[in-house]
């Protein structure tokens, strides 16, 4: 054998090496952990609530995560919270881990620049609150869309509809099989194949309604949303899926919320 030769046939070996190593990788990756998300609900009864919240949302609350690691919070109205007589404003916090949700507040404590940039929200008096209540939603997220996914749509934020969605189950058994219609019996991807530009599926692990699962789906405007829903409900995947024996009765009601994007929202 030519030095030519062994220099070839070396070269070819660890060529042939570097593959079966790669291959043994990527079929043992770990798969991307999943996220926890909590929606903050504020509940307000006029204008002037309002904009206290949105000034400490903007200037006080989403500088101080995103300085804590946390790039991408949504904040969201409901479509026709001008008249409403409880006024909303939903906020979505995507978290890395438990450990980060847990320590949050007290980051945001020990925080000058939080402290300073929100004083008339965190100073308020008892006579002139921000909001009439606050509430909490945790979630984890599903294994079949693992982390937040932002929007790929590219028309006018303030006609773009994001639609949250609420499944209970009427048993914790049903509700878990409604997550696996949209894990192992790939719902998520049906979404995905049909552009509904989900933003999260998430798993509520601590919330009013329980059980039940939430999700929110993006579209450019009303229109967009009602031909997407059009096209799923004819689907013929969705069709099988939904008329499989399997995946029956797992959920005794929904709630569908149509949102907009804060102007400082960064989703």
């Amino acid at each position: 054998m030519t030095v030519q030769t062994f220099k070839r046939y070396r070269y070819l070996i660890s060529m042939l090496v570097l593959f079966i190593v790669s291959n043994h990788v990527r079929a043992g990756a770990t798969p991307p952990a999943r996220e926890y998300y909590e929606i903050k609900v504020y509940h307000l009864k006029d204008a002037t609530q309002e904009a206290t919240i949105d000034k400490y949302l903007e200037q006080a609350f989403i500088p101080a995560l995103h300085k804590a690691g946390i790039r991408k919070v949504g904040v969201f109205k409901p479509v026709g919270n001008d008249t409403a007589v409880d006024r909303r404003i939903y906020v979505l916090i995507p978290y890395r881990s438990m450990d980060q949700f847990v320590k949050l507040p007290q980051l945001l404590a020990g925080s000058k620049e939080h402290a300073a940039a929100g004083k008339e929200y965190l100073e308020a008096g008892y006579d002139t609150p921000p909001y009439t209540r606050m509430e909490s939603i945790l979630l984890q997220a599903f294994t079949g869309q693992p982390q937040l996914t932002l929007s790929s749509l590219t028309g006018n934020k303030r006609e773009r509809i994001y639609e949250l969605r609420s499944y209970e189950g009427p048993t914790e058994a049903l509700y878990r099989n409604k997550v696996q219609m949209f894990n192992k019996g790939d719902e998520v991807g049906l979404f995905k194949r049909l552009g509904f530009n989900a933003v999260f599926y998430g798993e509520v692990l601590s919330g009013s309604r329980m059980p039940n699962l939430m999700y929110m789906t993006t579209f450019e405007n009303k229109a967009s949303r009602e031909e997407h829903w059009k096209a799923f409900s004819s689907d013929p995947y969705w069709k099988k899926l939904s008329a499989d024996p399997g995946y029956q009765h797992n959920v005794s009601g929904s709630t569908i919320l149509f949102l907009y994007p804060a102007d400082y929202s960064d989703i």
